[in-house]
């Protein structure tokens, strides 16, 4: 059952919700459920499974392909107030490659039924302008994932997720084995572990067991540049 504090949420994420009818918005609330996904949760897995859109209360969420050796890049990463949209691709035209998507963090999320949202942007051009924002919204990080492990040096690439990780975490220390930094980055783990040894010896970062800290961000930002 929805609580107060979520139907005050779908509104504030759902933007065009005050261009529905009042019969589009029941039409929503009675397919619409709150879902608790623990940490480490697969919550999408390929083409052939279409939950529906999922609005984003509190928590992490991974996006990722997975190829056919187990090797996984991710695409890009949601969090609180975010919508997944990927995760209803079955009522997506021309989306023709699975992704996956995962709980980084324990999750509390609301899920709009995937045939609902199709319906919806069917008789709402609000709302299918809305879902094809969101479309290009995540091609856009997608393309921009592609870029960096198609075209960038290994060491520069290292170097914008651990920025771009303590600009979000806003600290310094990461809790993150050498094994995730990997699949965040789309690459193995052994390579990580040397390009973070370079990085230690260079003065850059320390390293610990399941972490890493960040002691000298002028030089992780000169090779960002």
């Amino acid at each position: 059952m929805l609580s107060e504090q979520d139907l005050t949420y779908i509104p504030q994420v759902l933007t065009f919700w005050d261009k529905l009818s009042q019969t589009q918005k029941n039409q929503i609330l009675k397919n619409i459920t709150p879902v608790h996904y623990e940490k480490g949760s697969r919550i999408h897995s390929g083409g052939s499974d279409c939950i529906g859109v999922l609005l984003i209360k509190k928590g992490n969420l991974r996006v990722y392909i997975l190829s056919e050796d187990g090797k996984e890049i991710t695409l890009y990463r949601l969090r609180d107030g975010n919508i997944c949209i990927l995760s209803a691709s079955c009522i997506l035209e021309n989306i023709t490659f699975d992704v996956h998507i995962d709980a980084e963090s324990d999750c509390e999320v609301l899920l709009i039924d995937a045939i609902t949202y199709q319906q919806l942007c069917a008789s709402n051009i609000y709302a299918e302008n809305f879902a094809n924002k969101l479309v290009i919204d995540a091609f856009s990080d997608v393309m921009w994932a592609m870029e960096q492990v198609l075209f960038m040096s290994f060491d520069k690439r290292l170097a914008i997720f651990l920025s771009d990780e303590i600009a979000r975490n806003q600290s310094d220390i990461l809790e993150l084995t050498h094994e995730q930094i990997a699949k965040y980055v789309g690459s193995a783990r052994e390579v990580v572990s040397r390009m973070l040894k370079y990085f230690a010896q260079e003065g850059i970062v320390e390293l610990s067991r399941g972490g890493v800290k960040v002691i000298d961000k002028k030089k992780l930002r000169e090779l960002v540049i």
